[in-house]
């Protein structure tokens, strides 16, 4: 594989976050609100009132607008595989491939089978029939974002395979231990709790808009006590998961958990930061101070007690490892120039392999081959050059993964205050409260699109840890027609989005004795 252009590679990379971004506004609240429109039939199957039927209609056809809208832009960015990361494609597909191939095959059809009963079978069928319809119908969109986030898992965690010298690819060998990763079962948790949560959010904030309103106040306040209980259970939830991600990040990542805490100089017992302010000066070679300003949590040795079930810990900062580190467990991790030097050799080795077996050399072959498995594990640091190349983008995953957590705060203490007011039984005189609830919407957007940016850009350069760099990854196009298509997704993807607010504003104009 060779090594391309760097503005074909930042224009690839920034292709394929639009896209991604752009299908992520539309997946959590699929996730979210579709639970929640089951609860809400679940309740009308149980009781029989009407009232239950009525929100459930409602909130189905959100929810269907936003699903057809996530179907449109998850299908173009799949492709995005084939046409700009063609060697990742072919250095990994045997394995990518395959849960993208099930999700297509299983999980999609599911959803598009019941899907057209859940909405045109109210007359047609049972109400037991109906709901279970309803329920596989989100089951499958479950299901769809499990084998999308066991795909993304593998790469931040590469197991269950074997390279093949002789076709230059990774083979699936364990299916099972790449579907059951620690690091996919808790990524596919949390990611499905935060889609929880931003159904949740959606719903209280829309019935917040009625209550305000002074319209269909039933309807609102169903909906609300309905949404608020679940967000609360869910904002617990994506709490403990979020739990299980720092300690598999640790575990698996510590470059990206060092970024995440701006932390340039391991140490045990490290704290959490609450807040801080990065000074745009320091790097890991100097002695500049990290933070203008900064506040930890005031639970000390957190960070190591999170990441290494171990209060006193060793977390290793950025130049712990570009230097090489010790852990507490006595585990030595080489350093980056030690690693580079191992990549480099299996890169040379799988070369020299190739030549031998074409020239009949089974013997130099073998010699080759041993080389080449005994420093695979280092294979993607054979194409970075400098150790800067190891270092993701500090600031933004830094803020960015403070300002999630704050936010997530946030939505539990919105998500808590709307159960009480409801309690109270005057959630409708609380005008702030209900703005704030309005306003939160977009800040559940924010939230899911900033987790992915602390995993996604917290993980560069590696497209798979370890394995393959981003700049070895792309494929060889021209970078003026990555240019050009970057710009007619923006317009399509903008104008998908324009039009799906419009339809769901025009929706919720009419209200649930409309549907």
């Amino acid at each position: 594989m060779e090594l391309l252009d760097a503005s074909l590679v930042n224009w690839s990379r920034g292709q394929f976050a639009l896209t991604a971004m752009y299908h992520w506004i539309f997946v959590p609240l699929t996730l979210g609100l579709g639970v929640i429109m089951a609860i809400m039939e679940s309740l009308y199957y149980k009781t029989g009132k009407e009232e239950w039927k009525q929100a459930t209609k409602f909130w189905m056809v959100l929810f269907g607008i936003n699903f057809a809208i996530g179907v449109a832009t998850g299908i173009i960015m799949e492709f995005q595989f084939g046409t700009n990361w063609s060697n990742y494609s072919w250095f990994v597909g045997d394995i990518f491939g395959a849960p993208l191939a099930i999700e297509g095959m299983l999980a999609f059809f599911m959803e598009a089978t019941f899907i057209s009963i859940m909405f045109f079978g109210w007359k047609k069928v049972s109400k037991g029939f109906h709901l279970t319809a309803t329920w596989l119908t989100v089951i499958g969109a479950t299901l769809s974002a499990l084998w999308i986030l066991v795909a993304n898992a593998w790469m931040q965690y590469p197991t269950g395979m074997e390279f093949n010298p002789d076709t230059t690819r990774n083979e699936m060998v364990d299916f099972w231990s790449i579907l059951l990763s620690p690091v996919a079962i808790n990524k596919f948790l949390h990611t499905v709790f935060s889609g929880w949560v931003m159904g949740a959010l959606f719903v209280v904030g829309i019935s917040a808009w009625y209550l305000l309103r002074k319209r269909d106040t039933d309807f609102a306040l169903k909906s609300i006590k309905v949404g608020a209980i679940f967000g609360f259970i869910s904002s617990i939830l994506i709490i403990w998961s979020g739990d299980g991600s720092a300690y598999h990040v640790a575990q698996k990542q510590p470059m990206k958990l060092a970024v995440m805490e701006g932390l340039y100089e391991g140490k045990e017992g490290a704290n959490i930061v609450a807040m801080g302010l990065l000074n745009p000066e320091k790097r890991y070679d100097n002695d500049e101070e990290t933070f203008i300003v900064k506040m930890d949590v005031p639970v000390p040795k957190l960070l190591s007690l999170l990441g290494y079930r171990d209060a006193d810990a060793f977390v290793p900062g950025i130049k712990d490892i570009i230097d090489g580190y010790t852990l507490s467990d006595g585990k030595v991790v080489p350093s980056f120039a030690e690693r580079q030097a191992s990549g480099t050799l299996a890169i040379n080795a799988l070369r020299d392999y190739k030549s031998a077996k074409e020239d009949g050399n089974d013997s130099l072959a073998a010699v080759n081959l041993k080389v080449l498995r005994d420093n695979y594990s280092n294979f993607g640091y054979g194409y970075l050059e400098k150790p800067e190349d190891l270092i993701p983008n500090v600031p933004l995953v830094f803020y960015s993964f403070h300002i999630m957590v704050a936010l997530g705060m946030l939505f539990l203490v919105i998500f808590t205050l709307a159960w009480f007011f409801i309690w109270k039984k005057n959630i409708e005189k609380q005008k702030w409260f209900l703005w704030i609830a309005l306003l939160t919407i977009p800040l559940g957007y924010l939230a899911t699109q900033l987790g992915w940016v602390v995993a996604e850009v917290g993980r560069q350069p590696w497209t798979i840890q370890d394995i393959l760099p981003v700049q070895a990854a792309v494929s060889s196009v021209s970078t003026g027609s990555v240019q050009l298509t970057f710009f007619l997704f923006v317009a399509l993807f903008t104008a998908l989005l324009i039009a799906e607010l419009r339809i769901m504003w025009k929706q919720i104009k009419k209200g649930p004795a409309n549907h």
